[in-house]
C-alpha cells in the first residue's frame, strides 16, 4: 500500500481512538481534536477493531470518507464501541484492558479473476444482489484460510451461501495498513 503511515502517525491514531472510546463511553461526547499532520488529514477509509481478552468486541469501518482520516477514526472507534450490532454497547466497566487495531484502507478495486487475490495482503468486499460483506486482510491470516475459504467466508459474512461468490457476485479487493496496541 502506498503512503503508509509512520510509527508516530500510527501511534497518534491509536491514541485518538482510545481516548475517543473512553470519553464517549463515559460522557457520551466525542473529544475535539485538531491535528496539523497532513497525512492524517487524508480522505481515506478505515476500520477500527476492539478486542477484549483477545476476542472480538466490535469492528466497524468505512471504505470512503469525506472527512480527514483522524476524524473518521474517531467515528469508527465510537461505532465499534457502541454500535456494532453483534455486541452490547460498551459500558464504563468494559474500558479495562481492551485492545485496538486500526486498518487504514486503500480504495476498492474490482477484480475479474480470483487469482488476483493475495491472501494476507488483500481484504475482500463482495456484493451480490442487495447483500454485501467485507473481511479485512488479517482475518484470512488469523484463521489460516486459503483463497477459496476466504471468498466463502466473505460470502457468509454478506448473508449469502458459501458458494454464492462463484456466480454473479462482484468481488473487490483492497489493501490495508494494519496496526494495533
Amino acid at each position: 500500500m502506498k503512503n503508509r503511515l509512520s510509527e508516530e502517525e500510527r501511534t497518534t491514531l491509536l491514541d485518538i481512538a482510545r481516548e475517543t472510546i473512553v470519553t464517549y463511553v463515559k460522557e457520551s461526547s466525542m473529544p475535539e481534536k485538531q491535528l496539523s499532520n497532513e497525512r492524517l488529514h487524508a480522505k481515506q477509509g478505515c476500520f477500527v477493531t476492539i478486542k477484549k481478552d483477545g476476542r472480538l468486541r466490535g469492528c466497524i469501518g468505512n471504505f470512503v470518507s469525506d472527512k480527514p482520516l483522524y476524524k473518521l477514526t474517531q467515528e469508527m472507534a465510537v461505532s465499534a464501541a457502541v454500535r456494532d450490532p453483534r455486541f452490547y454497547p460498551m459500558k464504563a466497566s468494559d474500558l479495562d484492558e481492551f485492545s485496538l487495531e486500526i486498518s487504514v484502507l486503500s480504495p476498492l478495486s474490482k477484480i475479474e479473476n480470483i487469482d488476483e487475490i493475495e491472501v494476507g495482503t488483500h481484504g475482500l468486499y463482495i456484493e451480490k444482489n442487495f447483500a454485501r460483506g467485507v473481511l479485512l486482510p488479517q482475518v484470512a491470516t488469523e484463521y489460516g484460510w486459503d483463497r477459496e475459504t476466504f471468498l466463502s467466508q466473505t460470502s457468509v459474512k454478506a448473508g449469502l451461501e458459501q458458494d454464492d461468490w462463484r456466480d454473479g457476485a462482484d468481488i473487490y479487493i483492497f489493501d490495508a495498513q494494519v496496526f494495533g496496541d
